[in-house]
């Protein structure tokens, strides 16, 4: 059986948010479980982009900074690696990331180094679910004694939630990630390349960043909300399963998870997971907001039903008064399907992975509602 700790922390003060994970992991049988002097510990942070740690999108500087603490503390050398998304001048900004994000100040001032994994070479696995002969994943995560995952709690406006599981998306260097949404733009599909990735790396520890949430339209367009909470656990898939209801949504919803769920990747039956920590049930966020796309299970007659309403309703549109001409949604479509000059998007190639959305840093893309076709359908279908 699974064991999720859920630890209540209201700010980021460093004492503080130490405290609470070190009591936490000490539930789970204590540091000597997971590391040792001397180890090589790689912290796989969550930097989707350029965004500062108060944004709520990335691992906020702080909690990183308490992990390296108290790693440095048991003589450990610590890493602190990531890949972010996207591309500007055909380059992927993980360099200015780190720096905006406050890692590389963190990094300098505590004593670890940075991983940038667009520079730190691969190392080619073989797939388990063959999407292709091979697949290769950045260098640190297997150089690393021990890895611990460091994911956000975030909504996500294409995969609906964004946690312990699919943070290995950036284990995948650079552009290469754009290959991946293209051939497998179905969420589903998606979901067999994340399991992938966990299936051929070994992270021993999961701790979620949930004091500042992001909410709505996530993973970097969505707002903030103070959810005051630090989650960990040896399993990926319960700690998103716990996480993902604190927000109102089952894990059948999620199709990363469900894929996750299938590929046994962790317990994902809520009943077999035992919490501990400040609660022994599932703490509810109230009025936390969830995508647009995400329709609640009980509205919903069917999975095509919703699949359907769901392509003809939602897309991806360019606020030209916000864009500031930066082609990061250009460079990093899989399919070419924006105009470079206009920002125009052409629907007719566009396949919905939202990576326009999700990796525009000045939330210039925007989600909207085609609520005529949306009405025509489900009315439709209803007959």
């Amino acid at each position: 059986m699974s064991k999720v700790i859920i630890q209540e922390c209201k700010n980021y003060d460093l004492e503080t948010v130490i405290e609470k994970i070190n009591a936490a992991v000490e539930i789970l049988g204590g540091w000597d479980k997971f590391v040792k002097p001397q180890d090589k510990v790689l912290l796989k942070v969550n930097l989707i982009g350029p965004k500062s740690s108060e944004s709520a999108a990335v691992t906020h500087a702080e909690f990183v900074r308490a992990m390296v603490r108290i790693l440095k503390g048991r003589n450990c050398i610590v890493w602190i690696g990531d890949s972010s998304g996207g591309a500007i001048a055909g380059i992927a900004p993980t360099a200015q990331s780190f720096k905006v994000a406050g890692y590389e100040r963190v990094a300098e001032e505590e004593g670890a180094e940075i991983k940038n994994f667009d520079r730190e070479g691969v190392i080619p696995v073989q797939p388990e679910s063959r999407c292709e002969e091979t697949m290769h994943i950045a260098k640190p995560m297997f150089d690393a004694d021990v890895v611990i995952n460091l994911p956000k709690l975030k909504t996500h406006s294409a995969q609906i939630f964004s946690g312990a599981v699919k943070n290995v998306f950036g284990c995948i260097p650079g552009l290469k990630k754009a290959k991946y949404h293209k051939m497998a733009p179905d969420s589903g599909d998606f979901g067999q390349i994340i399991c992938d990735i966990h299936k051929a790396t070994k992270i021993q520890l999961h701790i979620m960043d949930g004091i500042l949430a992001m909410q709505g339209e996530g993973p970097t367009a969505g707002g903030i909300y103070q959810a005051g909470k630090i989650l960990i656990s040896e399993d990926p898939l319960a700690l998103d399963v716990v996480a993902a209801k604190m927000v109102g949504i089952d894990v059948e919803e999620v199709p990363i998870l469900e894929t996750a769920r299938k590929r046994n990747l962790g317990e994902s039956w809520l009943k077999n997971i035992t919490l501990a920590g400040h609660y022994e049930q599932v703490p509810r966020l109230a009025g936390f907001k969830l995508p647009k796309r995400f329709r609640g299970a009980k509205k919903r007659n069917s999975k095509a039903l919703i699949k359907v309403i769901d392509f003809f309703s939602t897309h991806p549109r360019i606020d030209a008064n916000k864009c500031k001409k930066c082609n990061m949604c250009v460079e990093s479509c899989p399919v070419q399907a924006i105009d470079k000059d206009t920002k125009r998007i052409d629907y007719d190639t566009c396949i919905d992975c939202m990576c326009c959305h999700e990796l525009c840093m000045f939330k210039a893309v925007e989600l909207k509602n085609d609520n005529k076709a949306a009405g025509l359908i489900s009315g439709f279908l209803r007959k």
